[in-house]
């Protein structure tokens, strides 16, 4: 989801006026800070409140809550850290964290969703779990292409869209293990959803009803792999992180559909000078589809800012990105940025759509003891433009 957030500190602000006896002014700066507020309340959490700017889906909102689990001798760990250094603090991982949220749209998609991360034995064994339910109504794109036709007849290419309507509960989970003392994790990963599909389109509502049934289980198991290197976990100026992972849905499992899916994901931050950073991102996807019949959301899709959801999906999903970030001072930085990316569809003979979007955004760092930055960015393609709402660097 893509989303935007108007008058975002004057909101979080509103929450001063509870716990009374927690500070919402940086000790060491004297800027308003949600990190006291964060360790110190046992109900301590960071609130995100959204508004949804997704073409796909139209405009709504919702709320969105971090919260961070510590024990007593990592908060003041982390509290000593901060005072001692501007960026203390921020290179400490917290070993357990949380996130719960719940976003609905004018268009009637809407979603609740919830998911917990712990580490033991200093984040040598990891896990992450999480799960949400809710409805989508998503329109899908299919290109069209008439090559071969008679020589009095002009070859033409064509995209198709039609509304989707899917309803769905899924749930994810993996555990990690650190390979000795490395950046380096292997670990497994598991997926499971429940989900209907319908079309406003009548015609197309009755053929996927036909080929996919009126409900369907996607169940899958892989592998992955994680090398992490970068200086913090919610904001990175240095480092880079390379994680992959190889998912097999097949009927052995549960799942009615049978299809593979790999995606890699990699990040770097580079520091250019005190001042400025650039940071550069990539993704990769392949889809291989083993049955003639998959749900329409189930293909990977083009992920970029000022790019709609779904709207370049592909057996094969390839994205490049860069971004570089001014720090006017450790609180406010600005940046701009610019993508690539390209959907190839596998069939007798292959068609491929591609995207450029590029922009401009800022950062406020909300939480310093943690690194935390919330911000907003300004995004365009050649399809649409739009507005949004970004915890951390924003690919």
């Amino acid at each position: 989801m893509k989303i935007k957030s108007i008058a975002m500190l004057t909101v979080l602000s509103s929450f001063a006026s509870y716990a009374s006896d927690v500070s919402f002014t940086d000790p060491v700066d004297q800027r308003f800070d949600l990190g006291e507020y964060m360790a110190e309340k046992a109900v301590g959490f960071l609130p995100v409140p959204v508004i949804i700017t997704e073409p796909a889906v139209g405009y709504g909102g919702g709320i969105v809550g971090l919260f961070l689990h510590e024990t007593e001798e990592e908060k003041q760990q982390r509290k000593q850290a901060a005072l001692s250094a501007i960026d203390g603090g921020a290179q400490l991982v917290p070993a357990a964290m949380s996130l719960v949220g719940a976003i609905g749209t004018e268009n009637g998609t809407w979603f609740a969703f919830g998911g917990h991360r712990r580490s033991w034995n200093g984040d040598s064994i990891r896990y992450t779990g999480g799960g949400g339910l809710g409805v989508a109504n998503i329109d899908i794109y299919k290109n069209l292409s008439f090559d071969g036709l008679p020589p009095f007849l002009p070859s033409f290419d064509t995209t198709l869209s039609f509304g989707t309507k899917t309803k769905v509960a899924a749930l994810m989970q993996q555990v990690q293990f650190r390979v000795a003392n490395t950046p380096l994790m292997l670990g497994v990963k598991q997926v499971a959803a429940v989900s209907s599909v319908e079309s406003d389109n009548e015609i197309v509502s009755k053929i996927m009803q036909y080929a996919l049934g009126d409900e369907a289980v996607s169940s899958g198991l892989g592998l992955l792999v994680d090398y992490d290197t970068r200086d913090n976990m919610f904001y990175p100026t240095k480092g880079f992180q390379l994680s992959a992972d190889y998912m097999i849905y097949d009927e052995a499992l549960g799942s009615d559909y049978n299809y593979d899916h790999f995606n890699f994901d990699g990040q770097g931050f580079v520091p250019l000078a005190p001042k400025w950073t650039l940071g550069l991102a990539g993704n990769y996807q392949y889809f291989k589809e083993k049955d003639t019949q998959v749900t329409p959301t189930s293909k990977p899709y083009v992920k970029l800012r000022g790019v709609s959801s779904f709207r370049y999906q592909g057996d094969e999903i390839s994205t490049v990105q860069s971004q570089i970030t001014y720090s006017i001072d450790h609180r406010w930085k600005v940046s701009a940025f610019y993508g690539i990316g390209e959907a190839i569809n596998d069939h007798d003979d292959a068609t491929s759509d591609s995207v450029q979007a590029g922009g401009v955004g800022f950062r406020y760092q909300i939480a310093r003891r943690y690194g935390l930055h919330i911000g907003m960015d300004y995004a365009r393609s050649s399809d649409e433009d739009a507005i949004y709402f970004n915890v951390g660097s924003g690919f």
